[in-house]
């Protein structure tokens, strides 16, 4: 499952990717954002250690969001000789400067963040998606309401301007816009998933931790729409339970 490498607009990228989501303490973590804070994003070198045995497992991409703790940790394995293919996410408030960061890393993609895509203002997104088409590297969008959010897009003017699209997918409709992700709600979301037809890197699949792997990666394959997908990992155990499980799906 998510095996292998995908060619999107020229280049081969691989099909699962680190997510950094629990190195930078985000909110969704609940109470362990603090845990995330002290252990990870205030001591990089345990970040480090993550990248290092989710690589060991196999993975060869990282879903970059580029805080200092982030970066030192990338760039301390990409010196012991680790090579990951980079997605990054251009963050809100600081897109000129992420963008050029990102492309001095050799990005292959970057995604505008949720918080960006989800106020669909399409003259700041189209702006934001053609610099960085002219870095050279993938345009995307994230979205944290993929219910609302995509429904506009596929009205709107920017819909021909991104290659990949980063949605929120669990059984549990963990931050996905709904209170229930229900059977009839989930033939619904797969048409209008179905109808942006973009490549699709599925996130937030194990529910921020409270789905176990087996169940998370059992209902992605239900699904008809996720090909690619990034998981945020906190400690090297967690990896190698998590992607020994991907592995055998």
């Amino acid at each position: 499952m998510f095996e292998g490498h995908l060619e999107i607009s020229g280049r081969s990228l691989p099909r699962t990717y680190l997510g950094t989501s629990p190195f930078i303490a985000a909110g969704q973590f609940g109470h362990r954002a603090r845990l995330y804070q002290l252990d990870l994003y205030d001591q990089p070198e345990n970040i480090l250690k993550v990248i290092r045995k989710s690589y060991q497992m196999g993975v060869r991409g990282i879903q970059l969001i580029p805080y200092p703790p982030v970066l030192d940790a990338f760039q301390w394995a990409w010196e012991e000789g680790i090579e990951l293919s980079i997605i990054g996410t251009v963050r809100p408030d600081e897109e000129a400067a992420d963008i050029k960061l990102l492309s001095g890393l050799d990005a292959d993609a970057m995604l505008l963040h949720g918080a960006i895509t989800d106020v669909c203002n399409w003259d700041v997104i189209s702006g934001h998606l053609e610099a960085i088409k002219d870095e050279g590297s993938i345009a995307g969008l994230a979205t944290h309401q993929p219910f609302r959010t995509t429904a506009k897009l596929l009205e709107s003017p920017v819909l021909d301007l991104f290659d990949i699209y980063m949605i929120p997918v669990n059984k549990a409709g963990y931050l996905m816009d709904t209170e229930f992700f229900l059977e009839k709600q989930r033939h619904e979301f797969s048409d209008l998933i179905n109808k942006v037809d973009k490549t699709v890197i599925v996130k937030k699949t194990l529910a921020a931790g409270v789905l176990t792997p087996g169940d998370a990666f059992n209902f992605l394959k239900t699904v008809d729409y996720a090909d690619m997908i990034t998981v945020g990992i906190a400690y090297e155990k967690e990896a190698e339970e998590t992607f020994t499980v991907l592995s055998e799906k």
